[in-house]
């Protein structure tokens, strides 16, 4: 019996353990239901589900830890493959560059380069998975030193809806290269990726919470701050409404919050105290303004970043939406607050203002189709649908505050920071979505993949 029937028969269906596994994600709203699921292990597995898919005709889904489920289209029907790829992450520290296997999360390439004095322009949790995230744009803690994450993406391998193996990288199809990163995928199974890593000795990281009682003057400092901010340092403000359950610290949990959170780095051991002078040039305001509830900022170890948001580690259920901002004047904040801050009766456990400008502003010659966000800020807001919450309820919310926001919203996204795959999305313009649609339909004619397209990245019905 060769390889490819072997593999035939142990596609999982519903009901089963290895279905439960493969189709398991973190945004519990936004569950999968296809008819088959398998989980690959090897390229080789990859390869032979795909072939296996196309003799049946199925569709074809791929995702790796889950956490873009609600971002892209619902996963119904057709065969789901989820990757976990062995072999590790492999770090070159000469040439500076780490080959990660499909599957693997940040936090695990984290640990492999911190060795060698390196890291990446990662996510905010360790759980997040590398793929979706770089392939999505990627809006890093160290994003306004690098740029979007996935300017950091030198190669990547994957399986087409063939069942062959290629390989993208600036010598070879640098044209399929350019469209994975931000194109919105459908392009087949990403395999691995090799991404450019950068030095850091150690990093000035984590979090200040105040009582939201304190919001205005505190978002207006962080703003003002956020104008002539050091392009080493990266930030947001959050309003919280975290509820009194096991791993949310008391203080917390007895009303809304705003936190500061974010990272400043030291490339080497010569920069140290300039970050730490940075840092504290923030934050040191902000403390004068009001007595923080809880402050962890700390001269840590790289790994330190993936603590400073506070993610939570198990999956969970939320419903949300994300825009970007031109700017932020009073007018703005007046309107954030109104719909998200102390009184505003905002459902949302989480509503984020994250710092862009610097590095992310830049065109990235080396980078893909999206290799740049015009914004200042970009705009994240979630809850979880517990309790008298219900979806309708934070859909309502949601909208509110894109209403509210709507005079300096603009227009546009990133897709690895999207919550919803009903909301609206829209991260490349008529042109490069007719390119990237001809890439595609190159890779892919049969369009077996067609079901892994994010909103607005295909002209194609």
């Amino acid at each position: 019996m060769n390889r490819h029937n072997v593999l035939r028969t142990v596609f999982a269906v519903p009901g089963t353990v290895a279905y439960d596994e493969a189709t398991a994600v973190f945004n519990l709203a936004a569950t999968a239901r296809p008819e088959q699921a398998v989980t690959a292990r090897s390229v080789a597995e990859v390869r032979a589900a795909v072939r296996e898919a196309a003799a049946r005709d199925l569709p074809v889904r791929v995702h790796t830890t889950g956490h873009a489920s609600g971002a892209r289209p619902p996963v119904d029907g057709g065969l789901l493959i989820r990757t976990r790829l062995d072999g590790g992450v492999v770090v070159d520290a000469e040439r500076r560059i780490a080959r990660i296997p499909a599957g693997t999360t940040w936090g695990e390439v984290v640990a492999a380069a911190a060795p060698h004095g390196l890291t990446a322009a990662h996510g905010s949790a360790a759980s997040v998975g590398v793929v979706g995230y770089l392939l999505g744009g990627g809006v890093s803690f160290y994003g306004r030193h690098t740029g979007l994450a996935a300017n950091s993406v030198r190669a990547v391998e994957l399986v087409t809806a063939d069942g062959e193996s290629v390989r993208a990288d600036a010598d070879s199809d640098p044209e399929l290269l350019w469209a994975l990163r931000g194109g919105g995928g459908g392009f087949g199974v990403v395999t691995a990726v090799e991404v450019e890593l950068f030095p850091v000795a150690k990093v000035v990281t984590g979090g200040t919470y105040w009582s939201a009682a304190h919001a205005r003057p505190l978002l207006t400092a962080w703003r003002d701050w956020a104008a002539s901010a050091p392009r080493r340092a990266t930030t947001s403000l959050r309003v919280m409404n975290l509820p009194p359950v096991p791993g949310v610290p008391p203080a917390l949990a007895s009303g809304p919050v705003i936190c500061v959170d974010g990272a400043v780095f030291a490339a080497s051991a010569d920069d140290v105290a300039d970050a730490r002078r940075e840092a504290e040039d923030l934050l040191a305001p902000l403390r004068a303004l009001a007595e923080p509830l809880m402050d962890t900022w700390a001269l840590t170890a790289a790994a330190g970043v993936l603590d400073a948001h506070m993610d939570p580690a198990d999956p969970v259920p939320f419903i949300g939406d994300h825009f970007l901002l031109t700017e932020l004047g009073d007018d703005a904040v007046d309107a954030f607050l109104g719909v998200c801050g102390e009184g505003s009766g905002s459902p949302l456990v989480v509503a984020t203002l994250r710092q862009l400008g610097g590095a992310f502003r830049d065109a990235d010659p080396r980078g893909g189709v999206l290799n740049q966000v015009d914004a200042a800020y970009a705009y994240m807001g979630s809850g979880p649908p517990f309790g008298p919450v219900t979806p309708a309820d934070l859909e309502k919310h949601c909208n509110a505050v894109r209403a509210a926001l709507e005079p300096w919203n603009t227009g546009r996204t990133v897709p690895s920071l999207v919550e919803g795959a009903d909301r609206p999305q829209c991260h490349l313009d008529a042109a490069a979505v007719a390119a990237v649609d001809r890439i595609r339909a190159r890779i892919d004619p049969h369009r077996r993949f067609a079901g892994d397209i994010g909103p607005g990245a295909t002209a194609i019905g």
